[in-house]
């Protein structure tokens, strides 16, 4: 393969998969450094995500696994306000408001660290990590913070992002001294940089005022069917270029895409594209509620992200083998973490179809997306909570604010 091809190849879902499950079957065959993997575990690791998710939806229908669920945390309606202030939007106006919201707050969702909490002045409620990020960027959203327009505020456009500052950030966040936000510069940087972006790409986002909810038009201009790899695709092209110090190969910034030793071969990286599938698992809703149908929805993986990989850890499905790696501090691009996340998204295939079994269905009745949702995302925040002060991963991460 030439790097053109390359490049190609590592934008598909499917190299997300193959890649992982290669580093997969060197930890099987005890060939990885820093971690082996017990399969005789996975019976308990799934009963264990099949009882979190009874508790959560008992016989209930499971919702995807996206930005959405966390717009409601705290049994708050947030989103009847939301669809209460868009009374007189048209579907498609509808669509592409909610395309700018959840956008925006995705990409602002990269791990808060375990200090940081949001204070709700509605509901006086406190929200950390995950769900008070969704709900600081929701109140924001809402109050027109990411549009330049007045006459606009349900829009996140070009300008608004590109004049964003740290300061006007750090207020919205509710961020201090006593309440620091990890990564918070790396965030401001990612947004301000999504702004030039799609000034650069007027074909997507649209000539005058580029917002992110013409990115609606982009996806539904030529089709009324709609694949959830199209999606993730075209986030990956119109959105590369917003990551910073990541790997360029042709000319092409690969985003969420990394290094390993051990696949001494012509494509010795391993993609992860972790937001921008959260991001797609996220979209696909309002594409839904459009009447659009989405298929292909089990081409996309798990979210090799820290409370997946950390329900791995803690319940023995991966062995550690350096001991000492749990006292250390690791960058995003290290080997330790490459093999963690790769590990973590075949392994989470392997939990899925576990649970399928246990269950009597098919991969159809029961998709990924659900099970994420229902699933191993709260099963491993459970389990942390049980296991170490704060919840906290069992392997730190010096994160920028745009990888966890």
């Amino acid at each position: 393969m030439d790097e053109k091809q390359i490049v190609a190849y590592l934008q598909m879902p499917q190299a997300i998969r193959e890649q992982c499950n290669r580093l997969f079957s060197l930890a099987c065959d005890h060939q990885l450094a820093y971690f082996g993997c017990d399969l005789s575990q996975l019976p308990q690791v799934a009963d264990y995500v099949i009882s979190i998710t009874k508790d959560n939806y008992g016989d209930g229908e499971i919702p995807f696994h996206s930005r959405w669920r966390h717009f409601e945390v705290g049994d708050v309606p947030r989103l009847q306000k939301l669809q209460r202030q868009l009374l007189g939007f048209s579907p498609l106006e509808i669509a592409q408001a909610k395309f700018d919201l959840v956008i925006t707050s995705v990409l602002l969702d990269a791990g808060a660290g375990a200090s940081w909490c949001y204070r709700e002045r509605e509901t006086g409620q406190v929200f950390s990590r995950s769900e008070g990020l969704a709900v600081a960027s929701f109140h924001l959203f809402c109050q027109g913070f990411f549009s330049s327009n007045p006459k606009q505020p349900f829009q996140a456009d070009a300008e608004a992002l590109q004049s964003l500052t740290r300061e006007k950030l750090a207020q919205g966040f509710q961020v201090s001294e006593t309440n620091p936000l990890v990564g918070l510069e790396g965030r401001v940087k990612l947004l301000q940089r999504l702004g030039e972006v799609m000034q650069k790409q007027p074909h997507i986002f649209g000539v005058k005022q580029p917002r992110l909810g013409n990115l609606v038009n982009y996806l539904l201009a030529d089709t009324s069917t709609l694949t959830a790899s199209r999606v993730f695709q075209a986030l990956l092209t119109s959105l590369g270029e917003i990551w910073s110090g990541r790997i360029i190969l042709g000319g092409v910034n690969l985003g969420d895409v990394w290094r390993h030793r051990a696949l001494e071969t012509e494509i010795p990286y391993i993609p992860f594209h972790k937001l921008s599938q959260w991001l797609t698992y996220s979209l696909l809703e309002p594409l839904m509620e459009l009447g659009y149908q989405v298929t292909g929805l089990e081409e996309l993986t798990g979210l090799p992200e820290y409370r997946n990989g950390g329900l791995c850890l803690d319940l023995g499905l991966l062995q550690i083998k350096q001991p000492q790696i749990l006292q250390q501090h690791h960058t995003v691009d290290s080997e330790v973490i490459v093999e963690w996340r790769a590990l973590t998204v075949a392994l989470l295939d392997q939990i899925a179809a576990t649970i399928r079994d246990k269950l009597e269905l098919s991969a159809t009745e029961l998709p990924l997306v659900k099970i994420l949702q229902g699933g191993t995302w709260m099963a491993g925040r459970r389990i942390a909570s049980q296991r170490r002060v704060g919840g906290v991963s069992p392997l730190s991460v010096i994160s920028d604010g745009t990888v966890f």
